[in-house]
């Protein structure tokens, strides 16, 4: 990895553990404004209070959520996008582009592909297309992998490797990807992949402990981190829950110990 790239590299994963903790943001573009993400400013603030290792936002919103106050955090582009309101929303379209992100002062860019969908090898070329900007700007890459498409088990360990792999293949940096459930078989995931690897929030869930509990199985895996939107902004006490999930990923904090942190059990 070039200087460059290093650099902004070591601005989302903490270069002393390894892992990170990633906020996307970026649901907006895809189904409207959810509750946590309507006044993004206090969003912004309370992510940076919290301890969060970057944020992932869309460009338009930059400057909207007052991010210039907050630059310890790292900032992620995200540069691809659907909307719900589409006939076909697993086909993510670019919206940005690297050399875009460069002036805007992102420290890495983040792309999501779907396997699995019809639209499949149209993501996988842009995917490669951003690969090889993001290797001539030194800019780090994430890529979001799911399993997605007809008759696609989004949840199977073996697609969820796969989704991990292509990712790592295509030129990734960074790898966002679900957990599988058990610690057994995230392992598998991380070992095939080779890059380091973030888990997805998916659902939201309906307590803070399984959230806690997804995040340690996922470490104990030798994950790197998470990237969790909705279950972290969303969260009634977020500030908090950050904090304890830093303790998680950045001091090895059990799932008991972060949740008294919380004065929960």
């Amino acid at each position: 990895m070039e200087v460059g790239s290093l650099r902004r590299f070591n601005r989302i994963i903490n270069p002393k553990t390894g892992r990170a903790i990633v906020v996307p943001m970026d649901h907006g573009m895809s189904d409207g404004a959810p509750r946590g993400l309507r006044d993004m400013a206090k969003a912004i603030n309370d992510m940076d209070e919290g301890g969060a290792d970057a944020v992932l936002l869309h460009k338009g919103l930059i400057h909207k959520a007052n991010y210039e106050e907050h630059m310890r955090m790292g900032f992620i582009m995200h540069i691809s996008a659907s909307t719900s309101l589409s006939s076909r929303p697993n086909k993510k379209m670019l919206v940005g582009d690297v050399e875009e992100a460069v002036r805007l002062g992102a420290d890495a860019v983040s792309i999501h592909v779907n396997l699995g969908d019809e639209d499949e090898s149209l993501m996988l070329s842009d995917a490669g297309m951003i690969a090889k900007q993001c290797s001539l700007w030194g800019m780090p890459l994430m890529i979001m992998v799911y399993a997605r498409g007809h008759d696609v088990d989004s949840y199977n360990p073996r697609n969820i490797a796969h989704c991990a792999r292509v990712g790592a293949e295509v030129g990734a940096d960074i790898v966002k990807v679900p957990y599988t459930g058990s610690v057994e078989t995230f392992a598998d995931v991380v070992e095939d992949c080779g890059v380091p690897v973030l888990i997805a929030g998916g659902p939201k869930l309906d307590s803070t402990k399984k959230l806690l509990e997804m995040v340690y199985g996922s470490l104990q895996a030798g994950g790197a981190g998470l990237s969790v939107g909705r279950n972290v902004f969303e969260h009634p006490r977020r500030v908090e829950l950050l904090k304890a999930l830093r303790a998680m990923v950045h001091q090895n904090a059990t799932v008991e110990e972060a949740l008294a942190m919380m004065g929960e059990q």
